[in-house]
């Protein structure tokens, strides 16, 4: 397990939100259906997705997701991350595919 923090801390992913940097991080779950990660995304994880809207903070709020790291160069706008701030959410962004950030994530897992 680890934390916000310390994704924060390997510089992976441009940081957008630092949120609350002691969450845990203990799985990464990839998943761009809004109703699919609400009921299966596992609590204390960092979410990778190309969603980028509000809706997606608020299924992370309702999930206990950790982070969002969002791929492909998507990113939310200063409202969403306002929110996101609010929320204790930490959003990333990176221009790599979906598979390739959760892959970096998971090696900080191992």
């Amino acid at each position: 397990m680890i934390t916000t923090q310390t994704l924060i801390d390997a510089g992976l992913f441009t940081l957008k939100t630092a949120g609350d940097p002691s969450k845990n991080i203990g799985k990464v779950f990839c998943c761009d259906l809004l109703s699919i990660a609400m009921g299966r995304a596992p609590s204390k994880s960092a979410w990778v997705t190309v969603m980028g809207n509000r809706n997606t903070l608020a299924v992370a709020s309702l999930a206990d997701i950790s982070c969002i790291v969002l791929a492909e160069g998507i990113t939310f706008q200063d409202t969403e991350l306002d929110c996101a701030e609010q929320e204790g959410i930490a959003v990333f962004t990176t221009e790599l595919p979906v598979f390739d950030a959760a892959l970096k994530i998971q090696e900080l897992l191992s």
